[in-house]
């Protein structure tokens, strides 16, 4: 698997996911029928941010990630970021790739942590991952995020030293 910086022309193998994770409305709060071009602007970043995709060694589409500072002024010393793997690819380790490419891309870029501002506690996939990456559940939103079949759940922040 490679990791590499995503560039305009792997749009258009990005967005059929960012679309269908949209639609599905159980990890990510997008509007579930959100548009193209607003969810380019929101998954395309430019540097000093940075988007990367994930590829299979015969070029496959395997997964994105996108990561950013968290907040601005006294607060930009802290990092974010957001995921999506292809559920075709699920359970390959791409989801655990990204994720230490990401804290790695954050240590390199002078990160003190990185904060995770809304996963979804229903998506323990998620959840154990970034566990077992360190993170911690700092707090959790009760009933902050609507689940199309869970109905209200919470949304945990986490959150992680660099």
């Amino acid at each position: 698997m490679q990791i590499r910086e995503a560039t305009k022309d792997d749009w258009p193998t990005i967005w059929p996911l960012v679309r269908a994770v949209a639609a599905a409305g159980e990890t990510f709060t997008l509007p579930r029928d959100i548009g193209e071009a607003d969810a380019r602007d929101m998954w395309m970043l430019k540097p000093p941010d940075r988007t990367v995709v994930a590829v299979d060694d015969d070029g496959t589409f395997l997964g994105t990630a996108k990561m950013n500072r968290n907040h601005r002024g006294p607060a930009s010393h802290i990092a974010s970021a957001s995921f999506m793997v292809d559920p075709v690819h699920s359970g390959r380790g791409v989801g655990r790739a990204l994720g230490e490419y990401v804290l790695a891309w954050a240590r390199e870029a002078g990160y003190r942590a990185m904060q995770f501002n809304a996963v979804v506690e229903t998506n323990a996939r998620a959840v154990a991952l970034w566990r077992s990456l360190g993170f911690e559940v700092m707090t959790t939103l009760p009933e902050a995020f609507q689940h199309p079949t869970h109905g209200y759940v919470g949304l945990h922040v986490m959150w992680r030293t660099l």
